[in-house]
This record gives C-alpha cells, structure tokens and sequence, in this order.
C-alpha cells in the first residue's frame, strides 16, 4: 500500500487536511474546487475591507515595480514616510508629534511596544523599571515576550520554563463576574481596575508598563470590559509612571466602529501596537503608534532606538497598508462597523446575532462593532461549560464550515481548559442577505453540534 505524501509545510496540526485556498472576493474564499466560503471571521479576525480589492492589488504592484526592498538602517522612502504621517493623524490629536515603528505582524509589534516600553523607561533614568504587567486570560502573540506578558494558558503553557514571568490582574468578564454586581458595573470596573492597580503594586516600583486588550480577542471572546474600566487603568498607570500599552491588533483600524477601541472609552494610551487590520491581510504588516512624550524620551536622550528588525518599514507592505487605509477611509468602513449606528452593517449584525439566543447550549452573545462571539455551555442556567474533551466549539466550526461559512473557534475561554466560544467578525463589505445567510447556517451547525 502507498504510503501518503505528507505535505512540505509544517501545518498548525500535523493530523488535519487542508483544503486549497486560490482566490477571495469580497466575503468570499474559493477553494480548488471552486467552492465558495463565506468568511464570517475574517479569517482570524484580519480582513475588514473584503478580499479581492484590486486598488490594494494595484498599489503593491506598482510598489514592487519601483523599489521592492530598501534596509531602513540606510534609507527611509516616500511611501513609509506618508503611511507614518497618515497613521499618526488615524490615531488621533493625542499622536501628534508622535511616531510609527513598522513591524511584519501583531506579535512583533507587541515585542516592540514591550521593548519601546523598557528603553523609554531607561532614557528619562529608571533604569530599575523593566516589567511588563498584564492581565489573566488575554493573548498577545506568539513570540517569547508577547507570550509571557499572555494568558492564555493553552498557548503558553510548554513555554512556561522559558519565560519571565510578571504579575498579571484579572481581566474583565461580564458574563461570569466574579464580583458583586448589585451596583452596576461601575462598581466592577473599579474592582477590576484595583486589581490591575495591586499588579503593578507587586513589582514595587519596578513597572515599566501595562498592556490589555481594549476588548478581549480570541481568547475570551470579544468580552468588553465596564465603559470606566479603561479610564481609571489609564489613571492608575498615569499615577504609578507606568506606560500604557494598547494591544489593537485585533481591534484596531474600524473593527469595533472606532479607528481604535480605546476610543470607545475616551483614552489615549501611550503606545498602540496594531497588526491584522493595519493591511487586512494583504501583506505581513503591523505598527507601534507612539505618542510624543515616548519617542522624545528617546530622540533627546541616547538618539538611538535599540531594536529593529530587516522587514520594517518594507516599501511593498507599507504600500499595501496605505491603500488599504485610504480604501477604509474612503468607503467610511469605521462607520459601516459602528453596531451603534443605525442602518450600519454592524448594526444588521448585531440584530441577526439576538436570535442566537433561541437555541439550546448558547449562554452568551457578546460583542461590539464586527467583533462578536457566541460563548457555548451545558446547561444556561448555571453557566456550566461543555467537558474540555467534547470540543464544542470545533464541532460548530466543523459544522458551519460544512455549510459553506468560516468562523473562528476557540476553546478555554472559563479557565484555560473548559469554555467554548467562536468568533464572528466579518468584512465591513459583507452585506444584509450574506449575514441572515450565514447566521441561518451557524444556527443549523450549532443544532447540529448538539446531537453529536
């Protein structure tokens, strides 16, 4: 008997069969077999102007024509020097003066900000702060230091001997709270804002910043935390020298209805790191946004920024990211995300969603702007997640994708183990009749999971 050919590529799971991507249009992915995927994830919460663009195809040829690759320790260009300027005006007022350090994706933006965070710390002469607190149950990325300031303990845990290990707070989670709730959620927002206060106590003075999610990703699923939770952290960091770090790569460029999150709550931290959205799959790109105070610490102390990486500031990707920030802008995609915004596609989303909670093993639906999941239990009533080992919310991918719609599944969401939730979060150029689809489809795979 033959044996099978086993494929070139070191796949995310060694035991699965991929089918053959070859073209995008629109919400749309098409296999090999010309069949047709609605992605109602973008992928992995990536792609918000639609695949397929032909004006972004079109600036990464002409890019590629003109000058394909320059090292930035020798030369700057044109169109990297235009993206920052353009970048900086996205982020708002409080960038002004500000700066951008291009980077090939989300976890490498991470590491820069980290980084950024230490040698600013150093410039203005403390040099004895170096840690990086962060928060229980979030993931921001898969490199070393982005792993270690992560919680997420599936994708942490084998690596554990090889990290440095900080204080970490808890992390808002409306629907299982763990406080008294009588009051509202003010009264959480600031126990939850306390606890992030204690972190940062805990490494007596040795802080060099905080990073969160403005709304969780993947891990927890799209869990915003109480509207005054980030302004008191914000205050907290302010009163305790400690920079702010915003992790946007998932929420960031119009994917909750805002240029960023952080702008849904009213603060401006001192650093964003941006991945995913910055070019919505188009090319490997991401960004750290930072404001003046952190680049001036650096221009008027050592001159000298102790990182960089031979992709940064690429004119190809740079190009790419450019193209598709004027397509976000010029086709108001911030706004057809805004789920507050009636008439908006986010807003048709988030009423097509409500009728998930007619079925049997849905316990929440939560999200904001065209970043949704749909969080799975046993038993509503006491929130009882699936056993780890039924896989849950694999089996509802499994099943959608059966169906012809992509979602984004993921599994530990309760406590690094049990808790199944999918990710719902598609282009801002799907329409009304693609979403009632696609939700019809999810319904029937949800019911379907359930027998299985």
């Amino acid at each position: 008997m033959e044996k099978a050919t086993r494929s070139a590529i070191l796949h995310r799971a060694s035991n699965k069969s991929y089918p053959v991507a070859v073209r995008g249009e629109g919400v749309w992915l098409y296999n090999s077999d010309d069949r047709r995927i609605l992605d109602f994830a973008s992928s992995s919460v990536v792609n918000l102007i639609g695949h397929g663009d032909p004006a972004v195809a079109r600036a990464l040829s002409e890019q590629a024509a003109r000058l394909e690759f320059s090292h930035s320790s020798n030369f700057t260009t044109e169109v990297a020097e235009e993206f920052a300027r353009e970048l900086l005006d996205f982020a708002g007022p409080a960038f002004e003066g500000g700066a951008v350090f291009y980077t090939s994706g989300g976890s490498e933006s991470v590491e820069s900000a980290l980084k950024l965070a230490r040698q600013y710390q150093v410039e203005i002469g403390h040099d004895e702060r170096y840690q990086i607190v962060s928060r229980r149950q979030s993931y921001h990325g898969a490199t070393l230091g982005a792993v270690a300031v992560s919680g997420n303990q599936a994708r942490r845990s084998i690596y554990l001997p090889m990290l440095r290990e900080f204080p970490k707070a808890g992390i808002p989670y409306c629907y299982r709270c763990p406080f008294d709730c009588g009051n509202g959620c003010a009264d959480c927002a600031l126990k939850y804002a306390a606890e992030a206060e204690q972190a940062i106590a805990e490494t007596h003075g040795s802080s060099a910043a905080f990073i969160l999610e403005p709304v969780s990703g993947a891990t927890l699923g799209a869990a915003a935390p109480p509207p005054s939770y980030a302004k008191r952290v914000a205050e907290i960091c302010r009163e305790q020298n400690v920079l702010l770090i915003a992790d946007e790569v998932m929420t960031g460029f119009g994917r909750t209805g805002r240029n960023f999150a952080m702008d849904h709550y009213g603060v401006a931290p001192d650093i964003i790191a941006t991945g995913k959205g910055i070019s919505s799959g188009y090319v490997p790109l991401g960004a750290v946004i930072a404001q003046r105070h952190v680049v001036d610490a650096i221009a008027n102390g050592s001159g000298i920024l102790l990182h960089g990486f031979t992709y940064n500031g690429h004119p190809v990707s740079v190009a790419a990211g450019r193209a598709v920030l004027n397509r976000l802008l010029a086709q108001n995609l911030v706004q057809a995300a805004n789920s507050d915004c009636e008439g908006s596609i986010a807003s048709v989303l988030k009423d097509e969603l409500q009728k998930f909670w007619t079925l049997d093993g849905v316990g929440d639906v939560r999200g904001l702007g065209l970043l949704w999941a749909v969080e799975f239990v046993a038993d509503r009533q006491t929130k009882e997640p699936f056993p780890a080992e039924r896989k849950f919310a694999a089996r509802v991918y499994e099943s959608a994708l059966a169906r012809g719609v992509l979602l984004y599944p993921m599994q530990g969401c309760v406590d690094g183990i049990r808790g199944d939730h999918v990710m719902i979060a598609p282009p801002a150029v799907i329409t009304p009749d693609e979403i009632r689809w696609a939700v019809q489809q999810v319904a029937e795979a949800v019911r379907e999971a359930m027998t299985l």
